[in-house]
């Protein structure tokens, strides 16, 4: 016999509100936290042709080095140029198809370059990195889950990719910049 779900936020040790002779209840930090599906939240920072969801973020559960949730393409968009800040982030494809974009200034010549994804793939984008998330296919929404090395969603809006010259990405110590 299998135990009863939790409720949203609960948790799965829902007996850390009963606790013994009249002590507080725990922390944010003692105890899992359990998000489901239906309770992602919406209020995130947006970059146009995407929609974010978090579960796990300092303002969901508490986390203080974490983010994690789900950003939705819809069909036949693309998100803008945007960068992530300071933080690392990591992609799973969990459906469709959707396309990474950015400028790769390691030979001669800046290119851009296409990262094209299946359901199971995964991405990394380092920090400070301008890219664009893509959906070319006309009727299936994208779906992906990030995860972050912050704790919140950061999201940069860029005008445009493009990469600094060789001499000035050197003095700065990136191969890309932000304008």
């Amino acid at each position: 016999m299998s135990e009863p779900l939790t409720t949203a936020g609960e948790g799965f040790h829902p007996h850390l509100h009963d606790t013994p002779q009249g002590r507080p209840t725990a922390p944010l930090h003692t105890r899992l936290h359990h998000i489901r599906a239906d309770s992602l939240d919406g209020d995130t920072a947006q970059t146009g042709g995407m929609r974010r969801f978090a579960a796990i973020s300092g303002r969901t559960t508490g986390s203080e080095k974490l983010w994690m949730g789900q950003t939705h393409v819809a069909p036949s968009t693309s998100s803008s140029d945007h960068h992530h800040g300071a933080s690392e982030t990591a992609i799973h494809v969990v459906s469709g198809h959707p396309e990474f974009v950015f400028i790769d200034d390691s030979g001669e010549e800046p290119q851009e370059v296409r990262l094209r994804t299946s359901p199971g793939d995964y991405i990394f984008v380092p920090p400070f990195v301008p890219h664009r998330e893509e959906n070319p296919d006309p009727s299936e929404e994208a779906v992906v889950v990030i995860a972050r090395s912050t704790q919140e969603a950061i999201v940069v809006n860029l005008p445009r990719l493009y990469a600094l010259p060789a001499d000035e990405a050197r003095r700065r110590g990136s191969g890309l910049h932000l304008p």
